[in-house]
Protein backbone atom coordinates (compact mmCIF):
# COMPACT_ATOMS: atom_id res chain seq x y z
CA UNK A 1 0.00 0.00 0.00
CA UNK A 2 2.71 2.40 0.66
CA UNK A 3 4.35 2.15 -3.29
CA UNK A 4 0.49 2.68 -4.77
CA UNK A 5 0.31 6.14 -1.83
CA UNK A 6 3.57 7.36 -3.23
CA UNK A 7 2.39 6.78 -6.78
CA UNK A 8 -0.45 8.64 -6.35
CA UNK A 9 0.95 11.52 -4.23
CA UNK A 10 4.07 11.81 -7.02
CA UNK A 11 1.05 11.84 -10.15
CA UNK A 12 -1.32 13.87 -8.01
CA UNK A 13 1.63 16.84 -7.10
CA UNK A 14 2.39 16.82 -11.03
CA UNK A 15 6.31 15.03 -9.85
CA UNK A 16 4.70 11.89 -12.15
CA UNK A 17 2.44 12.05 -15.71
CA UNK A 18 -1.06 10.57 -14.60
CA UNK A 19 -1.55 8.20 -16.85
CA UNK A 20 1.47 6.43 -15.29
CA UNK A 21 -0.56 5.86 -12.21
CA UNK A 22 -3.15 4.39 -14.25
CA UNK A 23 -2.84 0.88 -12.28
CA UNK A 24 -1.98 1.92 -8.82
CA UNK A 25 -4.97 4.36 -9.17
CA UNK A 26 -7.02 1.35 -9.81
CA UNK A 27 -5.61 -0.59 -6.71
CA UNK A 28 -6.50 2.42 -4.61
CA UNK A 29 -9.93 2.30 -6.34
CA UNK A 30 -10.47 -1.16 -5.36
CA UNK A 31 -8.95 -0.58 -2.04
CA UNK A 32 -11.80 1.26 -1.16
CA UNK A 33 -14.43 -0.73 -2.83
CA UNK A 34 -13.60 -4.01 -0.87
CA UNK A 35 -13.43 -2.03 2.68
CA UNK A 36 -9.86 -2.82 2.46
CA UNK A 37 -9.12 0.90 3.31
CA UNK A 38 -11.26 3.62 4.26
CA UNK A 39 -10.82 7.57 3.37
CA UNK A 40 -11.26 8.61 7.14
CA UNK A 41 -10.15 6.21 9.99
CA UNK A 42 -10.82 6.68 13.76
CA UNK A 43 -7.96 6.38 16.80
CA UNK A 44 -7.43 7.48 19.95
CA UNK A 45 -7.21 10.70 18.73
CA UNK A 46 -10.07 11.23 16.53
CA UNK A 47 -11.01 10.57 12.98
CA UNK A 48 -7.63 10.75 10.85
CA UNK A 49 -8.36 11.52 6.57
CA UNK A 50 -6.19 9.65 4.41
CA UNK A 51 -5.25 12.71 1.82
CA UNK A 52 -3.61 10.18 -0.70
CA UNK A 53 -7.16 8.51 -1.06
CA UNK A 54 -9.10 11.48 -2.15
CA UNK A 55 -6.28 12.03 -4.47
CA UNK A 56 -6.65 8.66 -5.76
CA UNK A 57 -10.68 9.44 -6.17
CA UNK A 58 -10.06 13.01 -8.01
CA UNK A 59 -7.15 11.43 -10.33
CA UNK A 60 -9.63 8.68 -11.21
CA UNK A 61 -12.31 10.66 -12.33
CA UNK A 62 -9.66 12.22 -14.55
CA UNK A 63 -8.26 8.95 -16.01
CA UNK A 64 -11.38 7.33 -16.73
CA UNK A 65 -13.83 8.27 -20.35
CA UNK A 66 -17.45 8.93 -19.94
CA UNK A 67 -19.00 5.81 -21.61
CA UNK A 68 -22.60 4.30 -22.13
CA UNK A 69 -23.00 1.75 -18.67
CA UNK A 70 -25.62 -1.50 -19.26
CA UNK A 71 -27.12 -2.13 -15.33
CA UNK A 72 -29.53 -4.36 -15.56
CA UNK A 73 -32.83 -2.69 -17.00
CA UNK A 74 -31.03 0.71 -16.73
CA UNK A 75 -28.60 2.96 -19.13
CA UNK A 76 -26.48 5.20 -17.76
CA UNK A 77 -23.50 7.60 -19.51
CA UNK A 78 -21.27 8.06 -16.66
CA UNK A 79 -17.30 7.59 -15.90
CA UNK A 80 -17.89 5.36 -12.62
CA UNK A 81 -19.56 1.66 -13.10
CA UNK A 82 -21.69 1.01 -10.72
CA UNK A 83 -21.13 -2.21 -8.35
CA UNK A 84 -22.71 -5.31 -9.12
CA UNK A 85 -24.86 -7.20 -6.55
CA UNK A 86 -21.94 -10.32 -5.76
CA UNK A 87 -19.93 -6.86 -4.16
CA UNK A 88 -22.86 -5.97 -2.65
CA UNK A 89 -23.16 -9.76 -0.32
CA UNK A 90 -25.32 -9.69 2.77
CA UNK A 91 -26.89 -6.93 1.84
CA UNK A 92 -30.43 -5.38 1.12
CA UNK A 93 -30.87 -3.48 -1.91
CA UNK A 94 -34.17 -1.86 -2.73
CA UNK A 95 -34.11 -1.21 -6.59
CA UNK A 96 -33.32 1.37 -7.41
CA UNK A 97 -31.17 1.94 -4.59
CA UNK A 98 -27.07 2.98 -6.40
CA UNK A 99 -24.09 2.26 -5.26
CA UNK A 100 -20.93 3.44 -6.85
CA UNK A 101 -17.75 1.44 -7.77
CA UNK A 102 -15.19 2.54 -5.21
CA UNK A 103 -17.99 2.55 -1.91
CA UNK A 104 -18.18 -0.11 0.56
CA UNK A 105 -21.34 -1.02 2.04
CA UNK A 106 -21.09 -4.00 4.74
CA UNK A 107 -23.20 -7.09 5.08
CA UNK A 108 -26.32 -6.49 7.08
CA UNK A 109 -26.71 -3.08 5.62
CA UNK A 110 -30.60 -1.99 4.32
CA UNK A 111 -30.68 0.22 0.91
CA UNK A 112 -34.02 1.71 0.42
CA UNK A 113 -34.54 3.52 -2.72
CA UNK A 114 -31.26 5.75 -1.95
CA UNK A 115 -27.67 6.45 -3.29
CA UNK A 116 -24.28 6.16 -1.95
CA UNK A 117 -21.00 7.08 -3.84
CA UNK A 118 -17.73 7.07 -4.52
CA UNK A 119 -15.07 6.62 -1.63
CA UNK A 120 -17.97 6.59 1.08
CA UNK A 121 -18.36 3.54 4.13
CA UNK A 122 -21.43 2.54 5.10
CA UNK A 123 -21.48 -0.22 8.30
CA UNK A 124 -23.30 -3.55 9.57
CA UNK A 125 -26.86 -3.25 10.56
CA UNK A 126 -27.81 0.91 9.18
CA UNK A 127 -30.89 1.60 7.23
CA UNK A 128 -30.17 3.89 4.44
CA UNK A 129 -33.74 5.36 3.79
CA UNK A 130 -35.88 6.24 0.65
CA UNK A 131 -34.47 9.51 -1.20
CA UNK A 132 -31.32 9.41 1.31
CA UNK A 133 -28.13 10.24 -0.20
CA UNK A 134 -24.84 9.56 1.09
CA UNK A 135 -21.94 11.69 -0.48
CA UNK A 136 -18.35 11.62 -1.82
CA UNK A 137 -16.41 9.52 0.97
CA UNK A 138 -18.81 10.19 3.81
CA UNK A 139 -18.02 7.50 6.59
CA UNK A 140 -21.55 6.02 8.06
CA UNK A 141 -20.96 4.09 11.50
CA UNK A 142 -22.84 0.61 12.42
CA UNK A 143 -26.75 0.54 13.08
CA UNK A 144 -27.29 4.23 11.90
CA UNK A 145 -30.36 5.20 10.73
CA UNK A 146 -30.57 7.57 8.22
CA UNK A 147 -34.25 8.47 7.48
CA UNK A 148 -35.70 9.24 4.32
CA UNK A 149 -34.60 12.37 2.35
CA UNK A 150 -31.12 12.91 4.27
CA UNK A 151 -28.42 14.24 2.75
CA UNK A 152 -24.95 13.55 3.76
CA UNK A 153 -22.62 15.66 1.72
CA UNK A 154 -19.24 14.39 -0.05
CA UNK A 155 -15.99 16.07 0.86
CA UNK A 156 -13.35 15.18 -2.02
CA UNK A 157 -11.32 18.32 -2.06
CA UNK A 158 -9.31 20.01 -0.74
CA UNK A 159 -7.36 16.50 0.26
CA UNK A 160 -7.03 16.36 3.71
CA UNK A 161 -10.58 17.82 4.07
CA UNK A 162 -12.80 15.76 6.73
CA UNK A 163 -15.44 13.74 5.00
CA UNK A 164 -18.44 13.77 6.89
CA UNK A 165 -18.94 11.32 9.63
CA UNK A 166 -21.76 9.48 10.95
CA UNK A 167 -20.39 7.30 14.10
CA UNK A 168 -22.22 4.30 15.39
CA UNK A 169 -25.75 4.19 16.85
CA UNK A 170 -26.84 7.85 15.39
CA UNK A 171 -30.21 8.85 13.99
CA UNK A 172 -31.06 11.27 10.92
CA UNK A 173 -34.32 12.51 11.20
CA UNK A 174 -36.01 12.72 7.35
CA UNK A 175 -34.77 15.64 5.19
CA UNK A 176 -31.87 16.43 7.36
CA UNK A 177 -28.86 17.39 5.89
CA UNK A 178 -25.31 17.45 7.01
CA UNK A 179 -22.39 18.65 4.64
CA UNK A 180 -18.86 20.04 4.70
CA UNK A 181 -16.94 17.31 7.63
CA UNK A 182 -19.81 17.91 10.32
CA UNK A 183 -19.24 15.10 13.01
CA UNK A 184 -22.54 13.10 13.97
CA UNK A 185 -20.82 11.74 17.46
CA UNK A 186 -22.43 7.82 18.63
CA UNK A 187 -25.51 7.54 19.43
CA UNK A 188 -26.74 11.26 18.45
CA UNK A 189 -30.28 12.00 17.62
CA UNK A 190 -31.00 14.42 14.87
CA UNK A 191 -34.36 15.54 14.54
CA UNK A 192 -36.09 16.11 11.10
CA UNK A 193 -35.08 19.22 8.85
CA UNK A 194 -32.09 20.02 10.74
CA UNK A 195 -29.19 21.52 8.83
CA UNK A 196 -25.79 21.07 9.91
CA UNK A 197 -22.44 22.83 8.24
CA UNK A 198 -19.22 23.66 9.41
CA UNK A 199 -20.23 27.36 10.08
CA UNK A 200 -24.14 26.28 11.67
CA UNK A 201 -23.63 26.27 15.49
CA UNK A 202 -24.97 23.54 17.89
CA UNK A 203 -26.21 25.30 20.59
CA UNK A 204 -26.32 23.22 24.53
CA UNK A 205 -29.68 25.01 25.86
CA UNK A 206 -29.60 22.11 28.33
CA UNK A 207 -27.36 24.44 30.67
CA UNK A 208 -26.41 27.95 31.39
CA UNK A 209 -24.63 29.73 30.17
CA UNK A 210 -25.50 27.63 26.95
CA UNK A 211 -22.34 25.70 25.41
CA UNK A 212 -21.78 26.23 21.26
CA UNK A 213 -20.16 23.92 19.34
CA UNK A 214 -19.38 24.00 15.72
CA UNK A 215 -18.75 21.02 12.97
CA UNK A 216 -19.61 18.02 15.39
CA UNK A 217 -22.83 16.96 17.54
CA UNK A 218 -21.83 15.54 20.89
CA UNK A 219 -22.45 12.14 21.45
CA UNK A 220 -25.97 10.68 22.32
CA UNK A 221 -26.97 14.91 22.46
CA UNK A 222 -30.55 15.00 21.20
CA UNK A 223 -30.54 17.83 18.05
CA UNK A 224 -33.31 19.81 16.82
CA UNK A 225 -33.87 22.97 14.31
CA UNK A 226 -33.66 26.30 15.64
CA UNK A 227 -32.97 30.30 15.09
CA UNK A 228 -31.29 33.06 16.92
CA UNK A 229 -30.75 36.61 16.05
CA UNK A 230 -28.62 38.34 14.08
CA UNK A 231 -27.91 42.39 13.89
CA UNK A 232 -27.40 42.73 10.33
CA UNK A 233 -27.18 46.83 8.46
CA UNK A 234 -30.85 46.02 7.56
CA UNK A 235 -32.32 44.78 10.64
CA UNK A 236 -32.26 42.22 13.05
CA UNK A 237 -32.47 38.78 11.64
CA UNK A 238 -32.92 34.94 12.37
CA UNK A 239 -30.60 32.68 11.38
CA UNK A 240 -30.48 28.94 11.62
CA UNK A 241 -28.66 27.18 14.14
CA UNK A 242 -29.42 23.49 15.91
CA UNK A 243 -30.25 23.01 19.67
CA UNK A 244 -29.40 20.52 21.87
CA UNK A 245 -32.48 20.13 23.87
CA UNK A 246 -31.21 16.72 25.93
CA UNK A 247 -28.98 13.72 25.94
CA UNK A 248 -30.27 9.98 25.28
CA UNK A 249 -31.78 7.95 27.40
CA UNK A 250 -30.15 4.59 28.53
CA UNK A 251 -33.38 2.79 27.59
CA UNK A 252 -34.88 4.21 25.03
CA UNK A 253 -34.56 1.24 22.14
CA UNK A 254 -32.46 2.06 19.04
CA UNK A 255 -35.64 1.21 16.74
CA UNK A 256 -37.89 3.77 18.62
CA UNK A 257 -35.16 6.47 19.81
CA UNK A 258 -36.06 9.49 17.29
CA UNK A 259 -39.70 9.46 18.65
CA UNK A 260 -39.45 8.72 22.00
CA UNK A 261 -36.60 10.70 22.61
CA UNK A 262 -38.01 13.85 20.65
CA UNK A 263 -41.24 13.02 22.54
CA UNK A 264 -39.26 13.11 26.32
CA UNK A 265 -38.58 16.64 25.32
CA UNK A 266 -41.79 18.09 24.27
CA UNK A 267 -41.32 17.83 20.60
CA UNK A 268 -44.41 16.67 18.11
CA UNK A 269 -43.60 13.75 16.36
Amino acid sequence: MTSVRETIEAAFSGALAVAEARSAVAEAIGLLDRGEARLAQAGDDGWTVNAWLQQAILLHFRLQQMEVIEHGPFTYHDKIPLKGIASLAGVRVVPPATVRQGAFVEAGVVLMPSYVNIGSYVGAGTMIDTWATVGSGAQVGRDVHVAGGVGIGGVLEPPGARPVIIEDGAFLGSRCIVTEGVIVEREAVVAPNVSLSASVPVIDVTQSPPVEYRGRVPARAIVVPGTRPKEFPGGTFQLACALIIGRRSESTDRKTSLNAALRDHGIAV
